[in-house]
């Protein structure tokens, strides 16, 4: 398996650009990464990478290696799969990410159900509210809230999530209940906004009279946590908006008040990514219906 594990580790350096980020990756140490790459070179002997102080590229002979070891993992991971579709056993590790709030509320609570009837399958879940790139961080699977925008990864969808603008009560006494996103902007009401590093312009997508319209929409506070800006929310620091079933139970209590009524927002989808090669690993599809039967159970209780 050494050799595979020196190929597999080349992969990710590759992709990742960095002997460390790969060396992280696969839970590895740097050294260990970096003897990996110098076996293989020797093996082939050929540089696949030019390596300097403050940068790492790969050789032309490194570039055209990568397309035959992808096309070599790819066919070892199918021929494990196959043999774990007939055993009926699937194992191995499974990476995934989820936004803060679907993670919290359901992923990490169903994993332990999974694990018990799945117990050779490790889960190594990563929450986040940012954008993922699921081929340069080395997921399995990614679940989205939203249209996603790489064509690349099979989707399967789990449900539509409504959502709703809101304010508490506080905030609407003092600075009054806007009707619309236009009153949103005209009167600069404090809207709290879901930003990370990287983040297009920070605009909200409502529904009007003439279909949907984006407005940016302005505030004092930022945070790429969605469950901070609900925080400020109930505290009175301005208007959010979100999906319905990150707030459904401050909304029953009265803690949170719908606003901007007659410019609802759209629903989002949630969904599944994860990348066509993957598709026939049985423990990746296993994972995905599990998980997709549990979440959309869920939520339709919320």
């Amino acid at each position: 398996m050494s050799y595979l594990d020196n190929i597999r580790t080349f992969v990710r350096v590759f992709e990742l650009g960095s002997m460390s980020a790969a060396a992280r990756d696969q839970r590895i140490s740097p050294a260990v990464a970096s003897s990996r790459i110098s076996q293989l070179e020797s093996h082939l002997d050929v540089r696949l990478f030019i390596r300097t102080t403050r940068s790492l590229q790969p050789t032309e002979q490194g570039r055209i290696f990568y397309e035959g070891a992808c096309r070599v993992i790819e066919a070892v991971e199918a021929a494990e799969a196959g043999v774990s579709d007939i055993t009926d056993n699937p194992r191995g590790s499974l990476f995934v990410a989820a936004p803060l709030g679907i993670g919290r509320r359901f992923v990490a609570p169903t994993l332990p159900s999974f694990k018990k009837e799945y117990p050779e399958v490790d889960v190594r879940l990563r929450l986040s509210d940012r954008k993922i790139d699921l081929t340069a961080e080395g997921l399995d699977v990614a679940f989205f809230l939203g249209n996603p925008e790489d064509s690349n990864l099979k989707m399967r969808k789990i449900t539509t999530c409504e959502r709703v603008v809101c304010a508490s009560p506080s905030y609407i006494s003092r600075r009054g209940h806007p009707m619309s996103g236009a009153e949103l902007v005209a009167k600069k009401h404090d809207c709290l906004a879901l930003r990370f590093p990287g983040a297009p312009e920070f605009q909200w997508e409502l529904m009007t009279e003439d279909g949907p319209k984006r407005y940016a929409v302005e505030g004092p506070f930022e945070s790429d946590d969605g469950d901070v800006l609900t925080a400020w929310a109930l505290d009175g620091q301005g208007v959010i908006l979100k999906p319905m079933f990150e707030v459904a139970e401050h909304l029953r209590s009265g803690a949170l008040v719908p606003v901007a009524e007659d410019t609802p927002p759209l629903p989002v989808q949630l969904v599944c990514l994860y990348a066509h090669r993957r598709h026939q690993d049985p423990k990746t599809r296993l994972f995905i219906d599990f998980m997709a039967a549990k979440m959309s159970a869920a939520l339709k209780e919320c």
